[in-house]
């Protein structure tokens, strides 16, 4: 598909410009050819603030996978400054829902962090004003938007602030969970990140786990062993979710063939996605998927074997304490589990980072869209903090959910 161009549009008059604020980029151009910007896109991220949900390998996979099977509208917005270096890049897709047209970072759900890459110091360079300046001339040049919906945003990154985040109708429902890493030391890594009692049944859970025969952690990197270690992801995902009586988002083959190749090497010589093992006696007890991007890996997705006689022991906790000293002795700054609550994150992660929601009206529809938007995340955030409405909910989501399957 051809890339498809548009500039930053003139300030309609000269009053108007005398009150706009001074602008520290000079274009906006609007992209759809994801392939054609593999070697600036690569070499931007070498430097600019980015998650791993945004490098260029992680995306352009999602997008051939995923993408591709959903046929989603992609937009790539790259902004430069007046010696038309790139100073940031938005990877959208355009998701049209109720009568709404609005744009949104590629993932979904499937990405933990919701950011664009900026150069850090342009990120720094841009406050509230400036960035809904940013985001409206990118609105307009894409076309026939409502909004920009922008969810799961970090306030910071790297320390320096998210400018998006400057927008944020409120906090996202859920947060994000994470530990600083001691260079070449996961042990003492663990010792500060979790309490002596959490540090003393790992050691007993891992105690009862050798009882059951030698295992060791494996990282998938052949197709066999990445083919491998995916049946056993997918197989004990769909048996978890089915005993949840919840749908699997992963059960759809595009999922299959964005983990297969995300896991082997692209033109960057790393691939986007790394799979692991917990294996005992050459049977893959639990699981763990992650990205990595610089110093920092983060947590996509695990699971764990429900039908092996090892599931009292925790596998999946113990694959993530092997993994932590693993990134430690290979010099990973920071390790995330990702968004969202779960006991064994707060067991392990002493640190959090904080997440936010930001809805850009740019149209009066526009308005009522992020009007909803805002009121169904703020109620989502509501429910997540309070045990027994959360319950609730998910009693009737489960009975919403069989009484769809009785009449289908």
């Amino acid at each position: 598909m051809p890339a498809a161009i548009a500039s930053t549009p003139a300030m309609p008059d000269a009053l108007a410009a005398s009150r706009a604020p001074s602008r520290p980029w000079a274009s906006i151009a609007i992209d759809t050819d994801i392939a054609g910007l593999a070697e600036i896109w690569r070499a931007f991220e070498a430097t600019a603030l980015v998650t791993p949900y945004q490098s260029y390998d992680w995306i352009s996979t999602f997008v051939e996978t995923i993408g591709t099977a959903h046929g989603m509208a992609l937009r790539y917005a790259l902004v430069r400054d007046a010696d038309g270096e790139l100073c940031a890049l938005l990877p959208l897709t355009i998701t049209g829902r109720s009568g709404f047209r609005f744009a949104e970072f590629i993932g979904g759900k499937h990405a933990n962090y919701h950011m664009g890459l900026y150069a850090p110091a342009f990120a720094a360079q841009l406050d509230a004003q400036l960035t809904t300046l940013l985001l409206t001339e990118i609105g307009t040049a894409i076309g026939g938007l409502d909004a920009l919906a922008f969810v799961n945003q970090p306030v910071t990154w790297q320390d320096v602030g998210n400018p998006a985040a400057l927008l944020a109708a409120g906090p996202s429902p859920s947060r994000a969970y994470k530990l600083a890493l001691i260079a070449g030391d996961g042990d003492a890594t663990l010792k500060r990140s979790m309490s002596s009692h959490a540090r003393k049944k790992l050691k007993n859970k891992h105690s009862r786990f050798r009882d059951f025969g030698p295992s060791m952690l494996t990282r998938a990197t052949t197709p066999d062993e990445v083919a491998r270690v995916i049946d056993a992801f997918l197989s004990q995902k769909a048996e978890r979710f089915r005993a949840m009586g919840v749908p699997d988002p992963f059960a759809e083959p595009a999922m299959r063939a964005f983990l297969e190749r995300g896991s082997l090497e692209t033109g960057s010589g790393r691939p986007a996605i790394e799979l692991y093992a917990l294996d005992l006696g050459g049977r893959a007890v639990a699981t763990y998927v992650g990205a990595i991007q610089g110093e920092r890996f983060s947590g996509m997705a695990t699971s764990f074997d429900m039908a092996s006689e090892t599931v009292k022991t925790s596998p999946g906790e113990l694959l993530l304490a092997e993994l932590i000293r693993l990134k430690a002795r290979e010099g990973v700054a920071v390790f995330d589990l990702g968004v969202g609550e779960a006991r064994y994150k707060t067991t392990f992660c002493d640190d959090h980072d904080d997440l936010v929601d930001s809805f850009l009206p740019l149209t009066l529809k526009g308005r009522l869209f992020a009007r909803i938007a805002r009121t169904k995340r703020e109620l989502k955030r509501r429910i997540k903090r309070s045990p027994v409405a959360l319950k609730i909910a998910q009693r009737a989501s489960g009975w919403l959910r069989s009484k769809r399957s009785e009449e289908e």
